[in-house]
């Protein structure tokens, strides 16, 4: 059975072909599961033109689908760096039960990756943010909520 630092140093060779592969930046992540890998992902944000293709996502949505299932019940992701703001938030919704990381986002930061204003801009009240945040409520957006809590076999997450 692999170690823990063994599939680190693999996520870090995935960012590595991807980033030398021309696919993305120097991001790589696995998810293993029972000991062994059942996704990779790369960043591929530039080679697909997705904000939202990076290495952590990609390899979750990888996982999920080879898994044919929304979480990640039982399974680690390891990546070649701290999670970005975003990649955080699919991790929770994932629900895998641990994750490992080997550089920190202060690494990433320092070259070039550095998502503390996003941080930041969570804090801000919707209008202080860079990009407006309005909100304009219609009366059919609490209405799909209550329409939802009354659905009947409907699949929670």
């Amino acid at each position: 059975m692999e170690s823990h630092q063994d599939f680190l140093k693999r996520a870090v060779a995935v960012g590595s072909l991807g980033m030398n592969g021309e696919i993305g930046g120097p991001f790589g992540a696995i998810i293993v599961k029972n000991g062994e890998i059942i996704s990779e992902g790369c960043n591929q944000v530039t080679s697909t033109n997705d904000p939202t293709a990076h290495a952590e996502v990609t390899a979750i949505r990888l996982a999920c689908k080879k898994l044919n299932s929304f979480q990640l019940e039982d399974c680690i992701l390891y990546t070649s760096c701290e999670p970005c703001p975003m990649c955080l938030g699919a991790i929770y919704w994932a629900r895998p039960k641990k994750v490992f990381f080997a550089a920190s986002k202060v690494d990433a930061a320092d070259a070039g990756f550095d998502d503390a204003f996003i941080y930041k801009e969570l804090e801000l009240d919707y209008e202080k943010r860079k990009i407006p945040f309005i909100q304009d409520r219609v009366e059919e957006s609490v209405q799909l909520f209550e329409d939802w809590k009354k659905k009947e076999g409907k699949i929670d997450y």
